[in-house]
């Protein structure tokens, strides 16, 4: 075999490589939801919205955009499903302006004070961290980002309202818990790194539900699989 037909083979398996193992990147963290009509405020009912506080960007591990995967990882930062999978309250609703409309909240999930199994009863009595998750996967804006809505909420006896200050308090303890060093859960781990965003969402109380005042950060979490 000539040298010029070597090399020709070479790049001919090379490039059959590159067209059956394309590799699957998102190119975009997440878009404005403002921008195809959508709020990064969710509808809690009664005119007022908590504000999607946290992104997980689009650009984190392909695994951790997934429901099983994005579970996994919260769990590594605390939280997991609700007590005895129960839930009680009409789901809220999102408009992520990608083009799907107002949807319902993918899951709602609360903090496990250490145990992934019935720790969110304790949750449910004694207050802590909540999330919701929606997804931003329409047909005009497919981003595969996360957006969450995370409070620290009062206990059980307080009706689960949302404590003082529990916008910024339980979007920054979810924050902290994810970038102050890898975590892990299952067998996997994670490392984080954080971006703080404004103008998504003006800070105040305006619009917000329970009149609660935020500042109008929005922190977006890139996550990759280590």
């Amino acid at each position: 075999m000539t040298l010029f037909s070597t090399l020709t083979t070479i790049l001919s398996f090379i490039a059959i490589l590159s067209v059956a193992s394309p590799v699957q990147k998102r190119g975009v963290a997440f878009f404005n939801p403002a921008n195809g009509g959508g709020s990064e405020l969710d509808n809690a009912g009664g005119g007022g919205g908590e504000p999607l506080n946290v992104i997980i960007s689009g650009l984190s591990s392909p695994a951790v955009l997934t429901d099983s995967g994005f579970l996994n990882y919260v769990r590594s930062l605390g939280f997991s499903q609700e007590c005895l999978g129960i839930h009680s309250g009409t789901p809220q609703t999102a408009n992520l302006g990608d083009g799907h409309g107002a949807t319902n909240q993918v899951t709602e999930l609360r903090q496990d004070y250490g145990d992934a199994g019935l720790g969110t009863c304790l949750e449910s009595l004694l207050g802590g961290n909540h999330l919701r998750m929606w997804r931003q996967n329409g047909p005009s804006a497919n981003s595969g980002a996360l957006f969450l809505a995370v409070s620290a909420e009062k206990t059980i006896f307080d009706k689960h309202t949302i404590a003082s200050n529990g916008y910024n308090k339980g979007r920054d303890t979810l924050v902290n818990s994810a970038t102050g060093g890898r975590t892990s859960f299952g067998g996997v781990r994670y490392s984080a790194t954080v971006q703080s965003v404004t103008g998504l969402i003006s800070p105040g109380s305006a619009g917000v539900n329970h009149g609660i005042a935020q500042d109008g950060v929005v922190k977006v979490l890139t996550v990759t699989i280590v």
